[in-house]
């Protein structure tokens, strides 16, 4: 085992002296060491409930067999860090996670991880992790929140609470209502309750085969997911005595899996980032063949994304696009719902082995699924995938769209430029309804390095459905959007404005015209004036320090995932 660097022979006396300080035993120093890498806070409603889920995987580990040991990560909630400052460290926030995991795993020799997230850039932080330190490893994602209520309406983080500002600000509720909405719309502990960026991961992270079935939708209060976080306790003990690493399942094929399955159910424009850095993490760092013995790995670009996006048929539609949460998706049958489809009718979903050391069709064999929700492949809610990738000359290297997410009446639009430099820019003349119908609203250096730190624009969106703008006004950022976020916006455009790219020479009054049905993202000004713009354009310098500045110094676009 890797941890006998740590307790095997004489020269080890220390490292076991130090090891009984707390709390090993000698019969248990011969036990596997695995790790629980735990993103609890009582700061994300997402993670509020993980110590529970702790004991859970820690009584599981020694079930099977092994010594666990916890040990924390940071967590950050996006719905709390939207809308100021703090949203500039959600993403670089996925690389300092990764970071931790490795320096704790490598530094203390550990032969397993047990990665216990939830929440946005935690689940794939932890994935990075895993396929740097290739240890046995498994994640337990903690759970969707349960459906809000009040006065027998329905209720979800955004369409409950972000939404809800919009139409107290259009006068299209009262101010007694909206607090009502605000204190009943998330009711428990738990991802918020649609298919927004954290519970797509976690839906991936199943798909992918690095967590145990189910483990993506079951509620965080439920006592399944109590079992299943025992049970993958109990199983990564398994998988350390089979030596079943992340690079035997995180591969190429199951990358593309994860991307099948994420266009098919129009997850989060966020997956994007994610699986593409991901991918980087497993091709650059364990490079091997593949296997036909040619390439350099397991590695995906934005090309599959877009070659796939050409191919595969949205057939589940979850809130925020419908009115379907993940509650009802888990009773409908889940992931392995949408496995069994796949399978079934996409030729290029492979059926791969996980951490259950079995193959996906033998999993999903007799899974249920509810056609009203998870619909037949061939007759599924729109033949376009859920999510997109534009090109033009305003994002020649690739801008992201959540296609599922956007009225068909809207897929060509063509408006006129309202150009900011910041989130609250935009806000501001959002709240002071100077933005009318037909406009396009831009918004720039919140990229990557320009932010820096690729912030979400979740306020600005559902302000303009709130107000009853959102097949009205388009908006277009070389940020980032949250899973949430439904309308006519385009993100992740690159290059972005801190690197000079064209949304930067965008002016006033230009003419912008998207066009989801040919992938296009262009403005309608001529090559000459865009050079004479570009001429006066002044040098991008980040208005940062700290961990700010280092990221940005460090950071990719994000056609490359905002790798570091």
């Amino acid at each position: 085992m890797r941890s006998d660097n740590i307790k095997k022979g004489v020269a080890k006396t220390p490292h076991r002296s130090l090891l009984m300080a707390t709390g090993v035993s000698k019969k248990n120093m011969n036990s596997p060491f695995i790790g629980i890498a735990s993103s609890f806070s009582d700061l994300v409603p997402g993670h509020i409930g993980l110590r529970d889920l702790e004991r859970q995987i820690e009584k599981g580990i020694h079930t099977g067999g092994g010594q666990a040991f916890i040990f924390g990560v940071p967590a950050v909630c996006d719905g709390i860090a939207m809308g100021h400052d703090g949203m500039r460290y959600s993403l670089p926030s996925r690389d300092l996670i990764a970071d931790c995991v490795e320096t704790v795993a490598n530094a203390h020799q550990l032969d397993g991880l047990v990665l216990l997230s939830n929440c946005d850039k935690i689940t794939p932080g932890m994935l990075i992790a895993a396929a740097r330190i290739n240890i046995p490893c498994i994640i337990v994602t903690a759970g969707p929140m349960l459906n809000g209520e009040s006065k027998c309406e329905k209720l979800t983080m955004i369409k409950g609470a972000f939404e809800a500002i919009g139409k107290y600000r259009d006068g299209k509720i009262t101010e007694e209502r909206l607090l009502e909405l605000e204190e009943a719309s998330c009711p428990s502990a738990g991802a918020c309750q649609g298919l927004y960026t954290a519970n797509t991961m976690a839906c991936l992270t199943e798909v992918m085969g690095m967590s145990l079935p189910h483990c993506a939708t079951a509620s965080a209060v439920s006592a399944e997911k109590r079992r299943i976080a025992f049970e993958s306790g109990m199983q990564i003990v398994e998988l350390v005595r089979k030596n079943k690493k992340p690079l035997d399942i995180i591969t190429r094929d199951s990358l593309r899996n994860a991307i099948i399955a994420d266009l098919g159910m129009g997850g989060s424009t966020n997956s994007f980032l994610h699986i593409l850095a991901i991918s980087n993490a497993v091709s650059t760092l364990y490079p091997r063949p593949t296997g036909e013995g040619k390439g350099e790995g397991a590695i995906v670009t934005l090309k599959d994304f877009e070659e796939l996006s050409h191919k595969i048929h949205q057939f589940v539609k979850l809130e925020p696009s419908n009115d379907i949460t993940m509650t009802e998706f888990h009773q409908a049958g889940g992931v392995c719902a949408v496995l069994k489809e796949l399978l079934k009718s996409v030729p290029e979903f492979k059926d791969l082995e996980g951490v259950t050391l079995e193959k996906t069709s033998k999993i999903v064999k007799n899974a249920y699924s509810d056609k009203s929700v998870i619909h037949d492949y061939k007759e599924p809610f729109t033949t376009k995938p859920g999510l997109g990738i534009l090109y033009g000359n305003i994002a020649p290297e690739g801008s992201v769209i959540k296609i599922s997410a956007v009225d068909e009446s809207c897929y060509e639009f063509v408006g006129t430029a309202k150009t900011f430099n910041s989130e609250e820019e935009a806000m501001k003349a959002l709240e002071d309804d100077k933005i009318k119908e037909g406009d396009v609203i831009v918004i720039r250096y919140e990229g990557p390095k320009g932010g820096p730190g690729m912030r979400e624009m979740l306020a600005p969106t559902s302000l303009l459905v709130g107000k009853g703008l959102g097949t009205k006004v388009a908006l277009i950022t070389d940020g980032r959007f949250s899973g949430g976020t439904r309308g006519i916006c385009v993100g992740h455009i690159c290059p972005e404005a801190a690197n000079g790219g064209v949304i930067a020479l965008i002016e006033d009054g230009d003419k912008i015209r998207i066009d989801i049905n040919k992938r296009t993202l262009d403005l309608i000004v001529d090559e000459k004036t865009l050079e004479e713009r570009r001429g006066k354009l002044k040098p991008f310098k980040p208005n940062a320090n700290g961990f700010l500045a280092k990221y940005s110094r460090t950071v990719s676009d994000a056609s490359h995932g905002a790798i570091v």
